[in-house]
């Protein structure tokens, strides 16, 4: 370029920029995260900010008058890109592109362009220039892109989970290769179909596909396991998890959802839960068979007892000498109550059953077991019992407490083989933070249940093992190896925990923290005597059925002593046909074995179509569980196990009648 040239340049340029005052001033107060710059109408460079500066290196010195194509690559120029751009500007009034631009020292970062048309009357007096630097949104955009591409790559190679994505109404929107494996549709043919075929018709029925997705949408995530089906009709059991997908403006746009084929493990664990009740039950009948001996040996002297005292009292009734018959009906009756004690404590300790945890006296538990205890152990071993005064209540199941006690007991005489003693002591416990981590447990009040014994004990690699499941050091055929681990398990499963302590030739003592619980058991031993049973009101009527002819005859001896009419049935099938009159019936007591076809349960079920809330106290010589079975009491039901107290009969007789 002549000097003469470049001096007439200069000029225009001094003149375009006094005509153009405004914008000059605007460029002044510009900010510097955008290159701002003024073009002539051929392309070059008037006015230059300070954010053009920072973002491509030049001065303003250095870069006025120079033409703006050399922020342009080397192949955008070849191709000239930058006169098309002036040109598509002028023609359209703006240019807006995003591309490769290069600064100074040669580096190229990517930009978002616009160029604007500067127009004075209509004539074309320049353009306005504005770049951003975009390159770490563009590194940002393209790692979130790389991102999504792997994300996508790696749920489309999972085998293990059907991962899927469902629109905001639960239709299907894509379709990953385990769900084509787990399910057993295409993607063709899922696609847009609804996400709630895969349930089972009784969860279509409830709604639960709908209720999850409300859910998930509502609290933004939902998790359950639960039947599913597949293609073919068969069923597998699922882990599903579903998330709610939101924008940014939090509006949501669907729902991804993970289903995961647990069948094989459910199948497992159901096993494995059905194996461990058959050990707990094979484990209890052990005990009950060690028990058995002494159990024959007491109930053949409580007979001998019940069956002698009745045979001096009939003896001595035909003689005439009446004097001295309360000590016979005395005598008949501990031994009767002794017995029942025993036949109860058997069918409860023998039984199947979860944990059904209550309120529980361990101090009165013990006592009432200690016969029982003394009997199982033998006369060689010598019980004492060290029972706290104002022992706090705690909740466990008092059934498994009995047996984890028997458990420890026969653990204790199997360790005293010449004999011993045996103590049983009871205490409350506190333990505090430092005491509760050396024990595994939580800090907090507890009921401690400690038996000890003056036995062999146990060597530390023995003691490491003792909870194991099938750990014995007893001969084969002699042991299963479960006692302490069912203790065990019983302990955790009540919020408590065990604890040995044993040296070789030193005795073992186990101790067994149970949590206090604030409410107090209930007496259920508090029972007014038949003189004082509480009497019936006018025209109360009982139905008895019962396949024992002895039973009904005191039974009935009972309610018409205390002014109710009784009504008399062997069996099911005569019982229903006085349910099915209009005789007034205030209260059934049945028996649950019967004659006839049909159960006591069945029996009241069909009864109570025709009387509906008819009230019900079922007798019966079985335990609880095993005689009304697993399905929960209906209300105005009870149960009563024989033998059982006349007195205590006839209170149960009145309270139910009474129920509101």
């Amino acid at each position: 370029m002549s000097g003469h040239e470049c001096v007439d340049r200069r000029s225009r340029l001094e003149h375009w920029v006094t005509s153009t005052t405004d914008l000059h001033e605007l460029l002044i107060r510009s900010v510097v995260d955008y290159a701002i710059c003024m073009l002539d109408p051929e392309g070059y460079i008037v006015s230059w900010n300070p954010g053009a500066e920072r973002i491509k290196g030049y001065s303003a010195q250095e870069i006025i008058g120079q033409h703006f194509s050399r922020f342009y690559t080397e192949e955008d120029c070849a191709a000239r890109v930058p006169w098309q751009a002036l040109k598509a500007a002028a023609e359209t009034g703006r240019f807006a592109a995003e591309a490769w631009r290069v600064r100074k020292d040669g580096t190229r970062f990517w930009a978002a362009v616009v160029i604007d048309p500067i127009l004075d009357g209509g004539k074309l007096i320049g353009f306005a220039k504005i770049t951003r630097d975009m390159t770490e949104q563009r590194n940002t955009q393209l790692a979130a892109l790389e991102a999504e591409r792997h994300f996508r790559l790696l749920v489309q190679s999972v085998s293990d989970h059907a991962i899927f994505m469902i629109d905001p109404e639960g239709y299907v929107t894509n379709w990953n290769t385990g769900a084509a494996r787990i399910k057993g549709y295409s993607e063709a043919e899922i696609i847009g179909e609804h996400f709630s075929r895969f349930y089972t018709p009784e969860d279509r029925d409830a709604r639960l596909p709908w209720n999850a997705l409300q859910r998930a949408r509502r609290e933004g995530h939902y998790e359950a396991e639960g039947w599913r089906v597949r293609k073919d009709g068969s069923r597998f059991w699922a882990s599903v998890v579903l998330d709610a997908i939101r924008n940014a403006q939090g509006e949501l746009i669907g729902f991804a959802k993970v289903t995961r084929d647990l069948t094989e493990r459910r199948q497992a664990q159901l096993q494995l839960e059905q194996s461990r009740e058959q050990l707990f039950h094979a484990q209890k009948m052990e005990a009950i068979g060690q028990l058995t001996g002494g159990l024959a040996h007491d109930f053949n002297n409580l007979l001998t007892g019940i069956s002698g005292s009745l045979e001096l009292l009939r003896t001595r009734v035909a003689q005439g000498r009446i004097a001295d018959l309360d000590r016979y009906i005395t005598s008949a009756l501990g031994a009767t109550s002794r017995a029942a004690a025993l036949t109860h404590r058997l069918l409860a300790f023998a039984r199947r059953q979860t944990l059904d945890p209550k309120p529980t006296n361990a101090n009165k538990l013990i006592a009432n077991m200690e016969d029982l205890i003394q009997r199982t152990v033998g006369p060689s071993i010598k019980i004492e019992t060290v029972l706290a005064i104002g022992l706090w209540p705690t909740l466990c199941d008092p059934n498994q407490l009995e047996s984890a006690l028997l458990n420890l007991c026969i653990n204790a005489r199997d360790a005293m083989s010449q004999g011993g003693q045996l103590t049983i002591e009871t205490a409350n416990t506190w333990i505090d933070e430092r005491g509760a981590r050396a024990r595994d447990m939580q800090p907090g009040q507890y009921v401690a249940v400690c038996v000890t014994d003056t036995g062999a004990g146990m060597s530390p690699d023995v003691l490491a093992r003792a909870f194991d499941p099938f750990f014995t050091t007893k001969a084969v055929g002699h042991g299963t190896g479960l006692g302490l681990s069912m203790v065990y398990g019983f302990a955790k499963q009540s919020g408590g925990q065990v604890r040995l302590y044993s040296e070789a030739d030193n005795g073992t003592t186990v101790r067994l923290y149970l949590p206090r619980h604030g409410a107090e058991p209930e007496d259920e031993d508090a029972q007014p005597d038949l003189e004082h049973a509480p009497r019936a009101a006018t025209g109360e009527t009982v139905l008895i059925v019962d396949d024992e002819p002895t039973i009904r005859m005191l039974i009935t001896e009972i309610l018409e002593e205390l002014g109710y009419s009784a009504i008399e049935a062997a069996d099911s099938v005569s019982a229903l046909k006085v349910l099915r009159s209009d005789v007034r019936i205030d209260l059934l007591i049945t028996d649950v074995g019967l004659p006839g076809g049909m159960n006591g349960r069945q029996m009241v079920d069909e009864a109570r179509e025709d009387r509906p809330g008819l009230k019900v106290l079922f007798i019966t010589g079985y335990a609880e569980n095993a005689a009304i079975g697993r399905t929960p009491l209906e209300p105005g039901m009870h149960v009563l196990t024989k033998p059982f107290p006349m007195d205590r009969l006839a209170s149960r007789i009145k309270a139910i009648i009474g129920e509101r």
